[in-house]
């Protein structure tokens, strides 16, 4: 009984918490009038330090391993590719499961649960490359641009997840979100916040290139098996396919780069990879308890 109760006391904290970083990153990110400024009411310290104690507490979890990692650049290249197949979270039985066996009410959930837990990659990225070095830093505008529909708005990747969130008739809200999949994108959006994490960030954004297309690819083989329609599945078959070239350009023009300027950067660009899938390997274990898949 103290172990369920000890359970249920640290949930609670753990989805307080991330709702109020959702709330912040609300609050930091999106443009208002300075007469709609809603930090007033805000204990802004209080969140600050909140959001600094989850990433501090999530660096030190994947550091030792993250120590380990070559500091030469073409070393440094086959760690962080290998962890395509040894990362946490990886090969997890959930994505088969959603492609060949999850009925559509599972799906829908886990689309909307993936939805409310997005950060905006198009977002985080113009946010990383601030001050960047050239090389690095065009790569970041190329891959922008791509993520941005290369100007157009029907080829924009964001609306393309949002299309088809409607065409399910989802309701994605925080409120409803699991805490885990918001401590995901809070994460995120706090290593592209902060400077001194911008290195850590880069391993992050670098990770979901090189590890989301397999996944992509299953859930939009379970979408197509459920009926819903190739425009309206698109986001996920683009994604299945356009992160492998994102992933080997990232990897060649912004890590490799990167590393050979300072390879002081490397344990930090491993971290936030590392911190990348911490958070979707927590995210995963938490869908299939919802969805009774053990």
């Amino acid at each position: 009984m103290n172990d369920i109760v000890a359970g249920d006391s640290i949930e609670r904290t753990q989805r307080d918490l991330h709702l109020a970083l959702a709330r912040l990153n609300r609050l930091r990110l999106t443009p208002c009038l300075p007469e709609e400024d809603g930090r007033a009411g805000v204990d802004l310290p209080r969140l600050l330090a909140g959001e600094a104690g989850f990433l501090r507490a999530l660096r030190a979890r994947v550091a030792p391993r993250a120590a380990r990692a070559p500091r030469e650049p073409a070393a440094f290249l086959a760690w962080f590719e290998g962890l395509e197949q040894t990362g946490p979270g990886q090969r997890d039985r959930l994505f088969p499961w959603l492609a060949h066996e999850a009925p559509r009410a599972a799906m829908c959930w886990f689309v909307e649960q993936e939805a409310a837990g997005e950060a905006g990659f198009e977002d985080l990225t113009a946010l990383v490359q601030v001050r960047m070095p050239t090389r690095p830093k065009l790569e970041l505008a190329r891959n922008y641009w791509d993520e941005m529909g290369h100007g157009r708005k029907a080829g924009m990747h964001g609306p393309m997840l949002a299309h088809l969130v409607h065409a399910l008739g989802l309701r994605p809200r925080p409120e409803d979100t699991v805490w885990q999949s918001l401590a995901l994108a809070n994460a995120m959006a706090g290593l592209a916040c902060h400077r001194h994490l911008a290195f850590h960030a880069v391993g992050a954004l670098g990770v979901i290139e090189l590890t989301a297309p397999g996944r992509a690819a299953m859930v939009a083989a379970g979408l197509k098996r459920l009926g819903v329609q190739p425009d309206d599945r698109h986001y996920f078959d683009l994604h299945a396919v356009l992160d492998v070239r994102h992933s080997a350009a990232w990897n060649a023009e912004v890590i490799v780069p990167l590393i050979e300027e300072d390879p002081r950067r490397a344990p930090a660009i491993a971290e936030g990879a590392l911190m990348r899938l911490e958070c979707g390997a927590a995210c995963f274990r938490r869908y299939r308890d919802h969805l009774g898949l053990k």
